[in-house]
């Protein structure tokens, strides 16, 4: 049984938006949500997605597809092998508030990363030769998140697990902060009962601290000239705009206007300012999404402050022995723009463009993953890492690929034993409809299914 809205929030909605399109909100919230993807543009291949059946595209995000229903995307092999990202429509707004930044090789920082759907969009956007840092303080949450990167498999993400603070000490040091900032989460009260149920009053008033204090180590953080998103998934003004207008009191003139933001008004986005903030609130009775809110500004070109970044205070990564370039090298399709490095025993490959920032960030942060995970190297061989076959740039012939039909697909995803027939003796790339799923190895006429255990579909 779904629990009834909070009745203080019921009433601040109606005192905010007025008794006709407040009760129409509410009512939204009581309604069912609609079911939206992102596509992973890396992995585009012209194939069909049989296992999502698309009703329309989301206006505002070129990748964005609404779904006609929900399908079991836990037994789909496409969203095993990275194919789409399940990212409600409102929340993929973010990437056009980026429009007309020069993207391309650019330095992002996600603040609040996990469980990675923006991270991934994120990713997306700055290419191969770009790095998106991904930073979420609860380590379990973090764990998650790398699962996501590694999924995505775009290679050019580090993500962290810290304090804001403690990456915020690399100041001025990126093109892009964004802020999607924990909040009392009134937005998802429509799929989330749980947050029904922990809403207060006085969480929302914690929450909105806790941001004020978020958004001063972000502003450090941004170069002069840098763009500033923020988001939330509330609909209160002391979370949105409240804590828009506080930052500034204390940023001042360093706020400065980003450039008009394209928005349709048919897409039903209601949008706004505070000072040079421009904002943009998502009602679900108004739009086909979740509540959402967002809102974009620069720094000034004029703002004070220098790139600094922390002296590091271990040696964590090494370049990988110049003996094992050639071995780590067959296996990516473009190893001239890769940098090979070595961490605890595995071999990681880097956007060569950006190895001084990952190596700067590994010495100073707990980086519990960054670039791609190759593998481990045993007598000159790569034991390949389950995250390299998820990586879009992995090169095909360097191993034998291994079709699985639905069936046999969703064995290996459970690892279970699956037959040896269509697997080539010794090491394999299991994929289904050409679609990388992970390794296997043959030894006669028994199977080594290496699919992580942790990812294993336990449905059955």
């Amino acid at each position: 049984m779904t629990t009834q809205l909070p009745e203080s929030f019921r009433r601040r909605v109606l005192d905010d938006l007025g008794a006709e399109e407040g009760r129409a909100l509410c009512a939204a919230l009581d309604g069912e949500s609609p079911v939206s993807v992102r596509l992973n543009s890396a992995k585009r291949d012209g194939g069909s997605l049989p296992g999502v059946v698309a009703e329309r595209a989301v206006p505002w995000c070129a990748e964005g597809l609404y779904l006609r229903e929900r399908p079991s995307f836990t037994l789909d092999t496409d969203f095993h092998a990275g194919m789409y990202y399940v990212q409600e429509a409102s929340s993929q707004f973010v990437g056009r508030l980026l429009d007309g930044v020069a993207l391309d090789g650019a330095r992002i920082l996600d603040l609040c990363a996990a469980p990675g759907g923006k991270t991934t969009l994120y990713a997306s956007l700055v290419g191969d030769d770009g790095l998106v840092v991904a930073n979420e303080i609860d380590r379990r949450r973090a764990s998650v998140l790398a699962d996501n990167v590694r999924k995505w498999g775009t290679g050019n993400v580090a993500v962290t697990t810290c304090e804001p603070r403690a990456v915020c000490d690399f100041e001025a040091w990126f093109d892009v902060v964004a802020v999607d900032a924990p909040c009392s989460g009134e937005g998802m009260f429509r799929k989330d009962d749980e947050a029904r149920r922990e809403w207060s009053e006085g969480n929302v008033r914690m929450c909105a601290a806790r941001q004020d204090a978020i958004l001063r180590e972000a502003w450090r953080a941004l170069k002069p000239g840098g763009r500033l998103v923020y988001s939330t998934c509330t609909f209160n003004r002391d979370e949105d705009e409240g804590t828009l207008e506080r930052m500034l009191t204390w940023a001042g003139g360093e706020v400065v206007e980003a450039p008009e933001v394209a928005v349709d008004a048919a897409w039903g986005i209601v949008c706004g300012a505070v000072g040079p903030w421009r904002t943009f609130r998502f009602y679900p009775h108004r739009v086909c999404g979740e509540g959402f809110f967002a809102a974009v500004a620069c720094k000034s070109p004029e703002a004070e402050g220098r790139m600094r970044v922390p002296k590091a205070r271990r040696e964590v990564i090494m370049p990988a022995a110049r003996k094992s370039i050639g071995e780590l090298s067959r296996w990516v399709r473009n190893p001239e723009r890769m940098h090979f490095v070595e961490a605890a025993g595995t071999c990681y490959a880097w956007p060569a463009s950006q190895q001084t920032a990952l190596k700067a960030l590994s010495g100073s942060l707990p980086v519990i993953y960054s670039g791609v995970a190759l593998g481990q190297l045993f007598k000159g061989s790569l034991k390949p890492d389950p995250a390299l076959a998820l990586y879009a740039g992995l090169y095909r012939r360097a191993i034998a690929v291994a079709e699985l039909d639905g069936e046999r697909a969703l064995a290996y995803l459970r690892r279970q034993e699956i037959a040896p027939e269509g697997l080539t003796e010794g090491l394999d790339l299991i994929c289904a409809r050409g679609r990388a799923l992970g390794f296997a190895k043959r030894i006669g006429r028994r199977v080594n299914n290496m699919y992580p255990n942790s990812l294993r579909i336990i449905k059955q």
